[in-house]
């Protein structure tokens, strides 16, 4: 994945600080619908292998597999847990309203357990950036 970001600092360790615009649903032009009621504007620390100096436009870049394992960890997941949870309460034979309960609690279970993973798994491998280019 890469993204084009401005310098906005020098960090000690060749690291830079990059200002990232967000990406937006609506196709980036806020000032229409105004409906995005986020900061636009992201701060990513990466990499300054090639001296960066703040001011300049760049274009950083992270392996693609990290943001999709991320992404199947925050979307995918809880949704099996919740199909499984009512696959199983079906199975049982229980109600309707109790197998949409079961659901619900098994997601709210894989909820519990992105957070543990996450604060057990707070020091290793993180989503690096990298300034790969100087426009």
């Amino acid at each position: 994945m890469t993204k084009e970001g401005i310098v906005t600092r020098i960090l000690p360790h060749s690291m830079a600080e990059v200002a990232v615009t967000r990406s937006t649903a609506c196709g980036g032009n806020c000032g229409s619908c105004e409906a995005c009621q986020f900061q636009n504007e992201l701060k990513a620390v990466a990499g300054n292998r090639l001296g960066a100096k703040p001011g300049q436009k760049v274009i950083i870049e992270t392996r693609s597999s990290l943001i999709f394992r991320a992404a199947i960890l925050v979307y995918i997941v809880p949704l099996i847990f919740f199909i499984v949870g009512y696959i199983i309460a079906f199975s049982l034979g229980a109600d309707e309203g109790i197998c949409v309960l079961v659901s619900f609690v098994f997601l709210i279970m894989s909820g519990a357990l992105l957070v543990l993973s996450q604060r057990r798994n707070k020091n290793k491998k993180t989503i690096d950036f990298q300034i790969t280019e100087i426009l």
